[in-house]
């Protein structure tokens, strides 16, 4: 973890105190005690590493930094808006960098409750909009080839619908707001099915979920939690070849075999280190989807500048 810069340290510190720490029953209670105008400042890393078996096949890093903004705050709820800003990657390629700022000075304005947990997207018709004008350039400046239409077709569906954007387009503010609202003791694990967004199909799949305060740090007024989420491998599969399926044959090439989908998991872990004030400090979270002999591994982290 970087080490944060003096200003932020003091932003937060100067913040009055809250109890969301408990220490006589050892449990905390994630909550945004925010008020309008306040705003905080973060760089977002995405490492995104493919493997074959043991050998790593490609690396690509994305950073880019957010301003997030309380524009509006009531009894009832806040409303936050996260401008995008200042993309850069390690790729080469020139599809691939220009794709990597598809978001560039987008603003994501959303609501949550009271207690700081995620509730919808306001403006997802503007955000729709401006990623077809983006995806427009795009096809403008490097054609319709196969690939680059498959890569494009899955952005334009990930911005399609305000379901959409909001399970598969803003990873980064569901994992600034996972634990929010949740009231959680040290080191007592909790665990479900739950239901998780399926953008392949629409149709959500069945997942194994668990979590847990694993540190209090009452001198800095932070803590950590974790959390892991498995997704129901059979469900996955069949989506992935239904997904392909219907993709191939919208761009009229040979579709897979199902038995050519095999051995798929999705796997997500979580931990971030949270301010009392209900500002995240810091956030990682990395996913693994496997298939076969191959690996995707996406890790997302957030840091407060």
């Amino acid at each position: 973890m970087k080490k944060f810069t003096l200003f932020s340290l003091l932003s937060l510190c100067i913040m009055p105190l809250f109890a969301q720490i408990n220490m006589a029953d050892s449990t905390v209670q994630v909550v945004s005690y925010w008020d309008k105008g306040e705003k905080q400042n973060y760089t977002i890393t995405l490492e995104k590493i493919k493997l074959k078996g043991e050998d790593t096949t490609s690396k690509e890093l994305i950073s880019y930094d957010v301003e997030v903004s309380v524009t509006g705050a009531t009894k009832n709820s806040y409303t936050v808006q996260w401008d995008y800003k200042n993309f850069k990657t390690n790729d080469k390629n020139e599809f691939t960098q220009e794709l990597s700022k598809i978001n560039k000075n987008m603003q994501v304005i959303y609501k949550t409750d009271e207690m700081g947990g995620f509730i919808e997207v306001i403006n997802w018709k503007e955000i729709r909009a401006y990623n077809q004008k983006a995806i427009a350039v795009l096809r403008k400046k490097f054609g319709t080839a196969p690939e680059i239409e498959k890569m494009l077709k899955q952005i334009e569906n990930s911005f399609s619908t305000k379901e959409a954007i909001e399970a598969a387009s803003i990873k980064d503010i569901q994992q600034f707001h996972s634990f929010h609202g949740g009231k959680y003791k040290l080191h007592e694990e909790i665990s479900d099915k739950i239901k998780v967004p399926n953008v392949l199909t629409n149709i959500p799949f069945d997942a194994d979920y668990s979590l847990y305060l694993d540190e209090i740090n009452e001198t800095d007024n932070n803590y950590i939690i974790r959390s892991s989420q498995v997704v129901d491998s059979t469900q996955l599969m069949d989506a992935t070849f239904q997904f392909l399926s219907n993709l191939a044959k919208s761009m009229n090439i040979k579709a897979p075999k199902k038995e050519d989908i095999k051995g798929l998991s999705n796997d997500i872990q979580l931990a971030s280190r949270i301010h009392g004030t209900g500002w995240v400090v810091y956030s990682i979270q990395t996913t693994t989807v496997n298939s076969d002999n191959q690996s995707n591994i996406e890790e997302r982290i957030i840091e407060v500048k």
